[in-house]
Protein backbone atom coordinates (compact mmCIF):
# COMPACT_ATOMS: atom_id res chain seq x y z
CA UNK A 1 0.00 0.00 0.00
CA UNK A 2 1.26 3.43 -0.98
CA UNK A 3 0.31 6.30 1.35
CA UNK A 4 0.44 10.03 0.62
CA UNK A 5 0.87 12.12 3.76
CA UNK A 6 0.41 15.82 4.27
CA UNK A 7 0.39 18.28 7.13
CA UNK A 8 0.30 21.94 7.90
CA UNK A 9 2.44 23.59 10.56
CA UNK A 10 0.26 22.30 13.41
CA UNK A 11 0.44 18.72 12.15
CA UNK A 12 4.20 18.53 11.61
CA UNK A 13 5.23 16.59 14.73
CA UNK A 14 2.32 14.15 14.57
CA UNK A 15 3.00 13.48 10.89
CA UNK A 16 6.59 12.65 11.75
CA UNK A 17 5.34 10.02 14.23
CA UNK A 18 3.05 8.49 11.62
CA UNK A 19 5.87 8.36 9.06
CA UNK A 20 8.12 6.69 11.63
CA UNK A 21 5.48 4.02 12.18
CA UNK A 22 4.91 3.50 8.45
CA UNK A 23 8.62 3.03 7.94
CA UNK A 24 8.66 0.24 10.55
CA UNK A 25 5.79 -1.52 8.76
CA UNK A 26 7.60 -1.16 5.43
CA UNK A 27 4.71 0.70 3.83
CA UNK A 28 5.62 2.99 0.98
CA UNK A 29 4.83 6.60 1.76
CA UNK A 30 5.54 10.07 0.46
CA UNK A 31 5.55 13.21 2.55
CA UNK A 32 3.75 16.05 0.78
CA UNK A 33 3.62 18.14 3.95
CA UNK A 34 5.75 20.86 5.42
CA UNK A 35 8.91 20.13 7.36
CA UNK A 36 8.55 22.70 10.12
CA UNK A 37 6.06 24.45 12.34
CA UNK A 38 6.19 27.63 10.25
CA UNK A 39 2.67 28.70 9.31
CA UNK A 40 1.25 27.54 5.96
CA UNK A 41 -2.21 27.34 4.38
CA UNK A 42 -3.55 23.80 4.70
CA UNK A 43 -5.65 23.82 1.48
CA UNK A 44 -2.39 23.92 -0.49
CA UNK A 45 -1.20 20.71 1.21
CA UNK A 46 -4.60 19.06 0.74
CA UNK A 47 -4.39 19.69 -3.01
CA UNK A 48 -1.07 17.85 -3.27
CA UNK A 49 -2.25 14.79 -1.35
CA UNK A 50 -5.68 14.39 -2.93
CA UNK A 51 -4.30 14.80 -6.44
CA UNK A 52 -1.78 12.03 -5.69
CA UNK A 53 -4.62 9.78 -4.47
CA UNK A 54 -6.98 10.65 -7.33
CA UNK A 55 -4.25 9.97 -9.90
CA UNK A 56 -3.94 6.42 -8.56
CA UNK A 57 -0.27 6.88 -7.75
CA UNK A 58 -1.15 6.46 -4.05
CA UNK A 59 -3.76 4.15 -2.55
CA UNK A 60 -4.85 6.55 0.16
CA UNK A 61 -3.90 9.71 2.01
CA UNK A 62 -3.42 10.91 5.56
CA UNK A 63 -3.79 14.62 6.33
CA UNK A 64 -2.97 16.23 9.67
CA UNK A 65 -3.65 19.75 10.92
CA UNK A 66 -4.51 21.15 14.34
CA UNK A 67 -8.01 19.67 14.59
CA UNK A 68 -8.31 17.69 11.35
CA UNK A 69 -11.44 19.66 10.50
CA UNK A 70 -9.98 22.05 7.95
CA UNK A 71 -8.15 19.28 6.14
CA UNK A 72 -11.32 17.17 6.05
CA UNK A 73 -13.47 19.98 4.71
CA UNK A 74 -10.95 20.91 2.03
CA UNK A 75 -10.28 17.30 0.96
CA UNK A 76 -13.99 16.53 0.62
CA UNK A 77 -14.36 19.33 -1.93
CA UNK A 78 -12.56 17.12 -4.46
CA UNK A 79 -14.72 14.79 -6.53
CA UNK A 80 -13.77 11.20 -5.74
CA UNK A 81 -12.32 11.92 -2.32
CA UNK A 82 -13.98 10.51 0.76
CA UNK A 83 -12.07 12.01 3.67
CA UNK A 84 -12.90 10.92 7.20
CA UNK A 85 -11.92 12.83 10.31
CA UNK A 86 -11.21 10.18 12.94
CA UNK A 87 -10.31 10.59 16.60
CA UNK A 88 -10.34 6.90 17.50
CA UNK A 89 -9.72 3.56 15.80
CA UNK A 90 -13.34 2.35 15.56
CA UNK A 91 -14.32 5.27 13.33
CA UNK A 92 -11.19 4.76 11.22
CA UNK A 93 -12.10 1.11 10.66
CA UNK A 94 -15.72 1.93 9.80
CA UNK A 95 -14.63 4.76 7.49
CA UNK A 96 -12.82 2.21 5.35
CA UNK A 97 -15.18 -0.76 5.74
CA UNK A 98 -18.48 1.10 5.32
CA UNK A 99 -17.64 4.29 3.43
CA UNK A 100 -14.57 3.26 1.41
CA UNK A 101 -12.80 6.38 2.69
CA UNK A 102 -9.60 7.08 0.82
CA UNK A 103 -8.26 9.87 3.02
CA UNK A 104 -7.87 9.94 6.80
CA UNK A 105 -7.67 13.27 8.59
CA UNK A 106 -6.55 13.80 12.16
CA UNK A 107 -5.92 16.68 14.53
CA UNK A 108 -2.58 16.99 16.27
CA UNK A 109 -4.01 19.24 18.99
CA UNK A 110 -6.71 16.73 19.92
CA UNK A 111 -5.06 13.34 19.29
CA UNK A 112 -1.94 12.05 21.02
CA UNK A 113 0.86 10.34 19.13
CA UNK A 114 0.16 6.79 20.32
CA UNK A 115 -3.52 7.04 19.52
CA UNK A 116 -2.82 8.64 16.15
CA UNK A 117 -0.54 5.77 15.17
CA UNK A 118 -3.27 3.30 16.19
CA UNK A 119 -5.88 5.21 14.17
CA UNK A 120 -3.63 5.32 11.11
CA UNK A 121 -2.76 1.62 11.36
CA UNK A 122 -6.43 0.69 11.72
CA UNK A 123 -7.37 2.84 8.72
CA UNK A 124 -4.62 1.35 6.58
CA UNK A 125 -5.38 -2.28 7.43
CA UNK A 126 -9.16 -2.10 7.02
CA UNK A 127 -10.78 -2.58 3.62
CA UNK A 128 -14.11 -1.82 2.05
CA UNK A 129 -16.71 -4.51 2.75
CA UNK A 130 -18.88 -3.81 -0.27
CA UNK A 131 -22.29 -5.50 -0.08
CA UNK A 132 -24.97 -3.24 1.35
CA UNK A 133 -22.40 -0.45 1.63
CA UNK A 134 -22.03 -0.35 -2.18
CA UNK A 135 -25.61 0.86 -2.55
CA UNK A 136 -24.98 3.69 -0.09
CA UNK A 137 -21.67 4.63 -1.65
CA UNK A 138 -23.33 4.79 -5.07
CA UNK A 139 -25.87 7.26 -3.64
CA UNK A 140 -23.06 9.43 -2.28
CA UNK A 141 -21.36 9.37 -5.68
CA UNK A 142 -24.65 10.34 -7.34
CA UNK A 143 -24.88 13.39 -5.06
CA UNK A 144 -21.30 14.29 -5.93
CA UNK A 145 -22.13 14.11 -9.65
CA UNK A 146 -25.10 16.55 -9.48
Amino acid sequence: MKVALGNDHAGYLLKESIIGHLNTTRRSCKDFGVLSEESVDYPDIVALVVKAVLSGEYDCGILICGTGIGMSIAANKYKGIRAALCGEAYSARCAREHNNANVLTMGSRVTGQGLAVDIAETFLTASFEGGRHNRRLEKIIAIENK
